[in-house]
Order: structure tokens, then C-alpha cells, then sequence
């Protein structure tokens, strides 16, 4: 059986790839219905029904590319709930190669065990947008570490 600590990194994995691949269904899957996520200059994003309505605005153009890494500096367990923050580095970019977004920064997320499985309930968001290049060799550096989740 895996540890707390250990799912909750799977879910930060699979998240990551589910991103990358574009598969909506699966990121929605390990979120709980009324996440909130805390966005700087935006009103807060509240529900899964919110996050789909915002990924398919999206898919409704052509699908950008994205590339990144979560790279957890801390996880606490707390009985049924846990929280956790990592730096995180994304590139997002439109088909044809032209660069739409490199953001990079921190996220803090509490976690809840619903179920038997962990979902993310809250998710303050504190990236801010970098250049390309900078965010291309954070994402290279990033991708060579243990603790790092590459998209």
C-alpha cells in the first residue's frame, strides 16, 4: 500500500501528464466539486464545473502544447486532509510552434481524502509570466531532479 505522501505525488504526476495529453476527464477526476483556485488578478475559480467551462473555451480553439514541471518542496498529512507546495514552471504553446504563455512560480494546495483518494480542494496559484527561454531551462533543469514531476 502506498503512503499518503506517495498518492498524493501520484496525483501531482498524473495531473501533469493528463495536462500534457490533453485529457481533461482525468484532471477533473482528481479534483473535488467545489475546488476553488486563487488565480492573481483574476476572481477566484470555484468548482470543477468552473474548470471544465475554462479547459473547454480553450479546446475549442487549437489545443496548445504544454511542457512543465511541479516540483514539491513539502507535503503534511494531516489525518484527512494535507497540504502542499511546489514550484512550478509552464509553457504553453500554440501549434506551429509560436509561443502562446511561460509562467513559472508557487502553488499552494490542500488536498482532502475523499473516498479513499486524495483530490485537490484549494489551489492558490502564484506563478507569473517569464520568458520562454527562462522558463524552457527551469523546465530542463527541473526535468533532471528526483522530486521533480516533468510534463
Amino acid at each position: 500500500m502506498q503512503s499518503d505522501e506517495q498518492e498524493i505525488r501520484q496525483l501531482v504526476a498524473t495531473w501533469m501528464t493528463a495536462t500534457k495529453a490533453g485529457d481533461l476527464e482525468t484532471v477533473l477526476t482528481l479534483m473535488a466539486e467545489d475546488v476553488v483556485f486563487l488565480l492573481p488578478g483574476r476572481p477566484p475559480m470555484i468548482g470543477k464545473s468552473a474548470f471544465a467551462a475554462a479547459a473547454g473555451a480553450q479546446s475549442s480553439q487549437e489545443r496548445p502544447q504544454f511542457d512543465g514541471t511541479s516540483e514539491i518542496q513539502e507535503i503534511k498529512v494531516l489525518g484527512e486532509w494535507a497540504f502542499m507546495w511546489a514550484k512550478l514552471s509552464v509553457v504553453a504553446t500554440l501549434p506551429g510552434g509560436a509561443p502562446l504563455m511561460a509562467r513559472a512560480g508557487h502553488t499552494l494546495s490542500i488536498l482532502k481524502k475523499q473516498n479513499g483518494k486524495w483530490v485537490l480542494t484549494r489551489d492558490a496559484n502564484m506563478l507569473s509570466p517569464v520568458s520562454k527561454s527562462a522558463a524552457d531551462s527551469t523546465v530542463q533543469s527541473q526535468g533532471h531532479r528526483s522530486s521533480s514531476t516533468r510534463v
